[in-house]
């Protein structure tokens, strides 16, 4: 699809116009009632149609949406992924199995490629300039899929153009503290470049962290260690088994902040006021590549210098040395250095999301949000394909069933294919932006599944704690892959678990941060919000992630032969998935437990009281205003749970039940602050916003109590800060406490 600038305004206004209509349609309730439900439970929830659901769907529909889906390469704006929008458009349109409406929303956005013409390159020069060795820009072709036009050469996304020189150190992941610990070596960092590996800190913060210390230049790798479990060998790798090859190279953003850098908090429209390209925060400030550790080897193991720490070594078959420069009776000559030639060139193109609706019959305008991005940087059958498999199977079914005039939800149900999420979630932050206002007021919860498996042990799930009993209840009522023969439930407790002081042994559910597209619905608008995976045995593996991620071995035939043959658990994911997407669209009262907030208010609390409560108290700064909030935010909780079970024993007024959905539904709103964290573009919510701080509480007082500590002083503004944040933690709770108390007390 071409990326088109005349109609300016029109354009932008035809988009926001375009959901509206849709929406605004969906709100107005139809003539026709919905089919009358065969048997229901107590939440008026239909389990003949929730069965009939998890049986059709179908993993052998589940593989073919997948090999579709990633035969070729599809980064963001490509023909491909043009290709691939209407695929969506067309599934979601189709008169047998298609939704109520299906429509594009385009987004004119900056994106990041590196030239064709050009290809970035990492070279050792000698002292006199001349090239000793030159590391290939691509990826090894071991499947005839990583070769092509199409195939995009690994590259640092949005890391500016240059060819800095220098002497190499080994900088371990880039996080501050190790390029201090390298100054405290008495190591000049000033005119370095610098090897990195990946974890620790993200992509963007090791060149900022690099760039304070006088670095010019960056290269990352992924250390065996990290992610093959110290296997490196061509025999022990892809395609011989499910492991990183040499040659296999993390392509990402280094972008810090998320959405479109040029309309920051602005939908992209033609007519929305851009940043000059100069002024844009959150790029990386020098120079990045990131590299395979075959070529890593080579640099690190002909480095001079002295040892680095033991935690800073890995698999490479050798001492990982410090530099600066490589070693005399080595490779390369002492006084030699690396060169990084980057190419890369912004650009301004078009990305386009997808969004597919089912109109709800009773309360269409209360929206349940299921999305995943669609864009990859190779063929992504793992990232985000598997997820847009699983989707696309969910989305046949429930058309299937609406088509057929069988079933309609209570709420309207809207599918989301968002764009350009691999340059920094720009789709869904777009969409946001754009509908704001409607979606604060309407949206109910966000359900994410980008990558649906990592591989098929267990199920992952993140969400807030609104989700968590939801989520267990749909788990407990579906059979895990395997002849195991325990529900998804049990066998996920198997693996991942936590004590819970009210509910006894139960999984281990993660927190959200910002890796994928719930982040401004959580963020930034205040949703409720949850992300759903298959994922491996971390007991026998130590990979931070499956191995392949963001590279160009990342294909069909890697998930069908090592992550999920069969592709069982891309079914009890979609199983999943549906369960939980069934039951808030269909259940009389929301399914959201707010109670189970209490638990994690009080741990918040504990660990403030247990960790700050000292150094506080002697700065006159008392706690006792946060363990109140507290307190009348669990009465409340548990006071409207109990009116929820008297209103279910009931008959209850239409109206009753709204108003308790509405508490439901806007509690998670009334946590966000949009002044909490001015240097934190879109985090409102003071309790996922990020901590820096060593103390897992409140974010904003974590943060700002570790900074008064760091500077050793007593000074006022310091400590204004932290008295300042634990304000704003207050408030937040009484406001959420007075959300979920009776509507009639002010």
């Amino acid at each position: 699809m071409h990326w088109v600038k005349i109609l300016g305004v029109g354009v932008g206004a035809a988009a926001l116009l375009g959901l509206g209509i849709i929406l605004g349609h969906f709100a107005i309730p139809k003539a026709t009632d919905p089919p009358a439900p065969s048997a229901s439970d107590s939440q008026g929830l239909d389990l003949a149609i929730l069965d009939s659901i998890m049986k059709q769907l179908d993993a052998s529909r589940i593989r073919e949406n997948l090999r579709e889906l990633s035969k070729e390469p599809h980064v963001a704006s490509s023909p491909r992924d043009e290709a691939l929008v209407q695929l969506v458009l067309e599934r979601w349109k189709d008169t047998v199995t298609g939704l109520d409406a299906a429509k594009t929303y385009e987004y004119e956005v900056l994106l990041s490629f590196p030239s064709a013409e050009q290809p970035n390159i990492v070279e050792v020069v000698g002292p006199s300039g001349t090239v000793l060795h030159s590391f290939k820009p691509f990826e090894k072709n071991l499947t005839g899929e990583q070769a092509g036009p199409s195939v995009l050469q690994p590259y640092a996304a949005y890391a500016p153009p240059g060819t800095p020189k220098g002497l190499l150190v080994y900088a371990n992941r880039g996080s501050e503290e190790d390029f201090k610990e390298l100054e405290a070596r008495g190591i000049n960092l000033s005119g370095t470049i610098a090897l990195t590996r990946y974890g620790g800190v993200g992509r963007g913060a090791k060149t900022i962290n690099a760039a304070k210390h006088g670095v010019v230049g960056l290269l990352v790798y992924t250390d065996p260690a990290d992610i093959n479990d110290g296997k490196s060998l061509p025999s022990e790798t892809f395609p011989n088994s499910w492991c990183l090859p040499p040659s296999g190279v993390e392509r990402g953003s280094y972008y810090e902040y998320f959405g479109d850098p040029l309309t920051p908090y602005l939908p992209a429209h033609p007519s929305s006021f851009r940043l000059d390209r100069h002024n844009i925060s959150g790029f990386p400030p020098i120079p990045a590549q990131p590299i395979g550790f075959e070529d890593a080897k080579d640099l690190l193991c002909n480095l001079n210098g002295t040892s680095a720490p033991a935690s800073w070594q890995g698999a490479l078959g050798c001492d990982y040395k410090l530099g600066p420069g490589f070693k005399q009776n080595g490779n390369f000559s002492t006084g030699s250095e690396v060169k990084v030639s980057v190419h890369n060139k912004l650009e301004l193109r078009t990305s386009s999301n997808v969004l597919g609706i089912i109109q709800g019959a009773v309360e269409p305008d209360r929206y349940v949000i299921y999305g995943n991005h669609r864009d990859s940087w190779v063929h992504g059958a793992v990232d985000p394909s598997s997820g847009t498999a699983v989707l696309l199977e969910i989305s046949r079914v429930l058309g299937t069933l609406l088509k057929k005039g069988t079933w309609r939800p209570r709420r309207t149900i809207i599918f989301a294919s968002w764009g350009a999420e691999e340059f920094g979630l720009i789709g869904s932050t777009e969409f946001t932006e754009e509908f704001l206002s409607k979606l604060q007021e309407r949206a109910v919860t966000y359900i994410n599944v980008d990558i649906s498996v990592f591989a098929n042990a267990t199920l992952r799930a993140q969400g807030t704690p609104p989700v968590q009993s939801l989520i267990f209840s749909a788990t407990k009522e579906i059979s895990a892959p395997g002849p195991s023969g325990l529900s998804i439930y049990d066998n996920w407790i198997r693996y991942t678990n936590r004590s819970s002081p009210v509910y006894g042994l139960v999984p281990s559910m993660g927190t959200l941060g910002a890796g994928s597209d719930y982040a401004s619905f959580v963020h930034f608008l205040g949703i409720s919000s949850m992300d759903l995976a298959y994922t491996y045995d971390r007991s026998k593996t130590s990979a931070r992630i499956y191995p392949t991620y963001h590279t160009a071995f990342d294909t069909f035939d890697y998930v069908e032969k090592f992550l999920d043959p069969g592709f069982s658990s891309h079914q009890a994911v979609a199983r999943t998935a549906g369960s939980v997407l069934l039951r808030l669209s269909d259940s009389l009262f929301l399914p959201l437990n707010v109670s189970d907030y209490s638990e994690t208010l009080h741990s918040f609390l504990q660990a403030a009281q247990k960790n700050l409560g000292s150094l506080l108290q002697q700065q006159n700064i008392s706690l006792g205003p946060l363990e109140t909030a507290v307190q009348r935010f669990e009465a409340a909780a548990a006071a409207l749970h109990q009116r929820i079970l008297t209103l279910q024993k009931s008959s209850p007024d239409p109206l009753q039940v709204r108003m308790v959905n509405d508490q439901l539904m806007l509690l998670e709103r009334a946590f966000l602050n949009p002044r909490a964290f001015p240097e934190e573009r879109y985090y409102s919510h003071v309790l996922w916003a990020p901590n820096t701080g060593s103390t897992a509480t409140f974010p904003g007082l974590a943060n700002a109590y570790a900074r008064a500590q760091d500077i050793n002083s007593s000074r006022s503004e310091a400590w204004a800060e932290v008295q300042r944040q634990l304000s704003i933690v207050v408030t937040a709770l009484e406001g959420a406490a007075a959300t979920l108390e009776p509507v009639a007390d002010l």
